[in-house]
């Protein structure tokens, strides 16, 4: 390899950073990092646990644990600690599984980025089928694990406030996310788009200092730095490498593994993204470039189903939490559920 083909990949590596940059940071990325800030400090995440006991029905249980990513904001790393906590703490291997699977899979960052980089549909199937067949996956553990008559212990919580507001801003910041999708969609020019956008940040920044205190104004600031500093880089560097893969990588050789939409292809999409470690939100870049390599849209989501809620590092802490028996069985569940969904999706939008 000569050193100027290196500075050539270089080149093309920095460029799809540029692109990226220009196209998907001021009106996506941004936005979604104060929204997911808001979540992650105004959202009492014990609220959200107390639901896991034995006081809450099942059928609380598992919805809660369904759709509790969106609330708590956790990705794959810190998803582990709270399944340790409310698996260990009396929830049942039923609901800890849902959770385990769906919490780090709708990521509201995760799926935000996911629909603007890859498309709503898969965005969409992203949310919709991790919440659904989390409650299967919980199902089956609690099915194989669960005897009947074992005693589940509440779960004590502390600092239940709630901020009556939080819901508040979050549809403000919603709203302050989707518009400019929903305005380019509309045929608006740039320029028009922020004439209308900024007006809505100012009333956004305005209601947020009314209703909640300095305290909690920095914490959310806190949260969303903090969610900036640490997801960025790493999202940065997964675009560049993406860039480089897209020229190095030949497309015959991408097409043949997870080209089309057989169960092969989605199988080996599923496994490898198992296998793979995912930071937040770099499997978005990495699926991208390899989507323009030739991989199917079924392949795309079974990797964006396995990927964020398993890696060799996470799979070794499950085993540990829950036994190796039981640890095996909810790893062949992800890989065997995002193979399925993967090659259904593709039958759907084929």
């Amino acid at each position: 390899m000569t050193i100027d083909y290196i500075i050539y990949l270089m080149t093309v590596g920095l460029h799809s950073v540029q692109e990226y940059l220009a196209l998907h940071v001021l009106m996506c990325l941004v936005p979604a990092f104060f929204l997911a800030g808001a979540i992650a400090s105004l959202f009492s995440k014990e609220s959200v646990l107390k639901f896991f006991g034995a006081d809450a029905p099942r059928y609380i249980s598992y919805t809660v644990a369904a759709v509790s990513g969106c609330l708590l904001a956790v990705c794959s790393c810190t998803v582990l600690p709270l399944f340790a906590g409310i698996y260990k703490r009396g929830a049942g291997i039923g609901p800890a599984s849902t959770f385990l699977f769906s919490a780090p899979a709708i990521n509201i960052l995760a799926i935000v980025y996911t629909a603007k980089i890859l498309g709503y549909d898969l965005g969409a199937a992203r949310a919709f089928t991790a919440v659904l067949l989390s409650v299967l996956v919980g199902l089956v553990m609690a099915l194989a694990y669960e005897k009947k008559g074992l005693e589940r212990r509440s779960i004590k919580t502390f600092g239940e406030e709630e901020h009556k507001n939080s819901a508040r801003l979050f549809l403000l910041l919603l709203a302050i996310l989707v518009a400019p999708e929903l305005m380019t969609t509309w045929g608006w020019k740039f320029s028009t788009q922020l004439l209308a956008w900024t007006p809505m940040i100012g009333f956004t920044a305005y209601m947020s200092y009314r209703w909640f205190s300095k305290e909690e104004l920095e914490s959310w600031m806190g949260e969303t730095w903090f969610l900036t500093r640490q997801i960025t880089p790493l999202l940065i560097i997964g675009v560049f490498f993406a860039g480089i893969a897209v020229v190095v990588l030949p497309k015959e050789i991408v097409a043949s593994f997870v080209g089309g939409n057989s169960p092969g292809s989605n199988f080996i999409s599923s496994l490898a993204g198992a296998l793979m470690y995912f930071s937040t939100l770099t499997e978005v870049p990495i699926i991208d470039a390899l989507t323009r390599l030739g991989m199917g849209k079924g392949p795309s989501l079974a990797m964006l189903l396995a990927g964020p809620a398993l890696s060799l590092p996470n799979m070794i802490v499950i085993n540990r939490i829950m036994g190796a028996k039981r640890g095996m069985t909810y790893i062949a569940l992800v890989v065997l559920i995002a193979t399925v969904s993967g090659f259904v999706f593709g039958e759907m939008i084929a």
